[in-house]
């Protein structure tokens, strides 16, 4: 038995053992379900390409965090890159963001966009994603990117999403910045991701797995949690290894943590799990024996008739992860509740859309990878915004920490899970009096 047990050996729970180890506390252990550390920050390697589960950009805002990065990991080691990201509507490519760059669409578009951003609603009806783009923006701006774009990404309506989610994530703008936007293409640095880094090799796990490497306790992968008894602070899992805790760090989705645990008394933890809802995402990725086959970064596309919301070019971030002379591509497409066929047939007209866009013959096809990620972006729904809090609010007093992004039920950067590790470690040896 150890006195703490670390639940996901993702960015989250790995910084958590990194922070236990760095105060001198080693009376934990980690365990994690897949057979290789990481989570969603990992990286395949296939005949000659490296693909990302999805496209993982590196952030780096925090002095602890670059800290980190500068000790362990090297800033020589990554690509310092420049953001080159547009959205494709009306057969016309603009740069990111929309509400700053209308140079190059549909008169009647830009006319539009401005007029409703001058007549936009002067109150906040209330927090829903859809009237506070109205709000902010104007019901332009909300037809022609806004509400389809977000509509595809969710795959749920967005009049019941609310706003809290949009933070750093969805940069203002002003009437100014507009017309300027719209007469000519001047690309700016706006929004977080303006700069980001990216490994020069091996994808975006590298810098992950120079990380890990500094945690000396042993870190114990598949092992897939099965139940955990509160009461008895009991944790089964599923190749029959049990454990006993006094505190529980735990990065798994939060909705699975809730429908795993038995409470001493009811099942309001099981009943509220399924309330918490999320989407999932499909990332086909494609090695392609050309070389540039685009000079951007990543691509947003808002209308219904391309089935996924982006596509990236990995050869863009570091010319490392594909074989001279060949170029890759990653897109994503999300959904919430369809079947095994519909699916298919989403990725099969998804792969169709790419290959007429980009311009491609099959023959120039060498490899594809097809990721299944269950869960991917959290649906801010109204259940979630009043429930939230008290839900970790009773798993803390049962001393169960869940964090991270799907532990806490929210959007976050790579570096945000790092801070989270960080968080948790002093919330709980605070508590232990250390």
């Amino acid at each position: 038995m150890a006195k703490i047990i670390i639940i996901g050996a993702g960015l989250t729970g790995l910084s958590a053992a990194y922070h236990l180890e760095q105060a001198g506390y080693y009376d934990f252990q980690i365990f994690e379900k897949e057979d290789q550390i990481g989570g969603l920050c990992r990286s395949i390697h296939q005949d000659g390409f490296v693909f990302d589960y999805t496209g993982h950009l590196l952030h780096i805002s925090d002095p602890e965090f670059e800290k980190i990065i500068n000790k362990y990991i090297s800033k020589d080691s990554l690509n310092l890159i420049q953001r080159r990201s547009f959205i494709y509507s009306h057969d016309t490519y603009t740069n990111y963001p929309f509400q700053t760059n209308l140079f190059g669409l549909p008169a009647n578009v830009i006319t539009e966009c401005i007029t409703g951003f001058i007549n936009r609603p002067k109150k906040l009806i209330n927090y829903s994603f859809y009237n506070w783009v109205l709000y902010k923006f104007g019901a332009g701006f909300a037809k022609h990117f806004f509400i389809p774009y977000q509509s595809k990404i969710f795959d749920y309506d967005i009049r019941k999403v609310a706003a809290s989610w949009t933070g750093r994530f969805v940069p203002e703008t002003s009437l100014e910045q507009i017309i300027s936007g719209a007469i000519s293409s001047k690309p700016e640095e706006i929004g977080y991701n303006a700069n980001f880094f990216y490994p020069k090799q091996g994808g975006i796990f590298n810098w992950v797995d120079k990380f890990a490497n500094q945690i000396k306790t042993k870190i114990y992968t598949n092992h897939a949690v099965r139940k955990i008894d509160i009461k008895n602070k009991l944790i089964f899992f599923s190749n029959g290894h049990t454990e006993k805790y006094d505190y529980l760090i735990t990065t798994m989705p939060l909705n699975h943590l809730l429908k795993l645990s038995r409470e001493p008394s009811n099942q309001s933890l099981k009943l509220a799990s399924n309330k918490l809802v999320c989407n999932s995402v499909v990332n086909f990725n494609l090695g392609l024996n050309r070389p540039d086959i685009s000079d951007k970064h990543w691509i947003y596309f808002p209308e219904k008739k391309y089935p996924f919301y982006r596509l990236g070019f990995y050869h863009n971030f570091s010319k490392q992860v594909t074989p001279p002379g060949c170029s890759s591509v990653y897109g994503e497409f999300a959904y919430t509740s369809k079947t095994k066929a519909q699916i298919n047939d989403l990725l099969i007209c998804s792969l169709r859309k790419t290959q007429e866009l980009l311009n491609f013959k099959d023959h120039e096809i060498l490899t594809q990878k097809i990721i299944h990620i269950p869960h991917a972006y959290v649906i801010y729904n109204s259940w979630r915004e009043q429930n939230l809090p008290k839900i970790h609010k009773n798993l803390n007093l049962s001393k169960i920490y869940s964090c991270g992004r799907y532990g806490e039920w929210k959007y976050s950067s790579m570096q945000e899970a790092f801070l989270d590790g960080k968080k948790v470690v002093g919330e709980i040896l605070n508590k232990i009096g250390l």
